[in-house]
């Protein structure tokens, strides 16, 4: 992958570990692994810290003195986007969808902590118009704002798991047969499947959705694959008619509304390998994995890697 400009948040690469405890208590199955991006050691780390290594970057480069972006209140990618603008000496304004909480929780309290000015919206359909007003304002007063959309999933973003991709593939003797993880605004989901057809092309990807339905995200993974091969110095088309998989069976009553199968999850990962999932995202992905283990969808022989994408901040919200 060409060397596109990067700020180094952290020390690359997260770790990658057996399951076999959560093996045995499904009663066996395929080896089972998982790549520890809630391990990364910036501002409680997750998925998002490896979009905003390459999104922050070109924020630089812009020039840019404030990062403006949007979210839910607990939004694990606000919290991740005030970490770079605090930590790089820039200002952040988030615009969230919700009530100002009497008691900051979770990542809201971080929010604060990191020093970002939140404004809120009354739903999602607010969160554009409000980023373009707070953008304008900045610029009236002869400030330069960059914007980052939902997710830091862009192109530019999604690229931050190409390079994933292949820091996955060194860190293994063979790869996965299979990589699960949770899925939302699409860019990691996007950045995987292109990162794999060069370091890992026999592996598949499944995205577990967390809200949307898998032919809206399917439709937003392939839009965001559009983008990546002109960063990449790639012919356009690269990766035209690549497989994406999206799983919308376990988003249960919608965005952050557990399920039991979620709930579920979340205790037997803790009890049995003491790692934590997020109620949001990564309780819903691995209960998809879990549900396909004891459906027997995977072979013995196989190795099905689970993404853990982070978000573990929403257990204390």
């Amino acid at each position: 992958m060409p060397n596109l400009p990067m700020i180094p948040l952290f020390p690359a690469p997260s770790p990658v570990q057996e399951l076999d405890g959560l093996r045995r208590a499904l009663g066996g199955g395929p080896r089972l692994l998982v790549k520890r991006d809630d391990a990364l050691p910036f501002a409680f780390g997750g998925n998002k810290v490896r979009k905003m290594q390459l999104v922050a970057a070109d924020a630089l480069k812009a020039g840019a003195d404030t990062l403006i972006t949007s979210g839910g209140i607990q939004s694990n990618h606000a919290r991740v986007t005030a970490a770079a603008a605090a930590k790089l000496g820039l200002r952040c304004i988030l615009v969230v969808n919700g009530s100002q909480p009497d008691r900051l929780t979770g990542n809201a309290l971080l929010d604060h902590l990191l020093g970002a000015e939140v404004r809120y919206v009354d739903d999602r359909s607010w969160r554009a118009p409000a980023m373009q007003a707070a953008a304008e304002e900045l610029k009236s007063i002869g400030r330069k704002p960059y914007i980052i959309p939902i997710g830091a999933s862009t192109p530019l973003g999604a690229c931050g798991f190409v390079g994933a991709a292949a820091e996955l593939r060194a860190q293994l003797d063979a790869p996965p047969h299979i990589i699960v993880h949770s899925t939302s605004s699409g860019g990691t989901q996007a950045g995987l499947i292109a990162g794999c057809a060069s370091a890992m092309p026999g592996t598949k990807i499944i995205g577990i959705s967390a809200d949307e339905s898998s032919a809206s995200l399917c439709s937003t993974v392939e839009v965001l694959l559009h983008g990546i091969p002109e960063l990449l110095g790639m012919l356009n088309g690269a990766f035209a008619g690549a497989a994406i998989d999206v799983d919308d069976r376990f988003v249960g009553g919608g965005y952050g509304v557990p399920t039991d199968e979620s709930r579920e999850a979340i205790e037997l990962l803790a009890r049995t390998e003491a790692i934590f999932l997020d109620p949001t995202y990564t309780a819903k992905a691995m209960a998809g994995l879990i549900a396909r283990v004891r459906a027997g969808e995977f072979r013995d022989d196989q190795t099905v890697l689970f993404w853990h994408t982070g978000g573990q901040v929403g257990l204390f919200a």
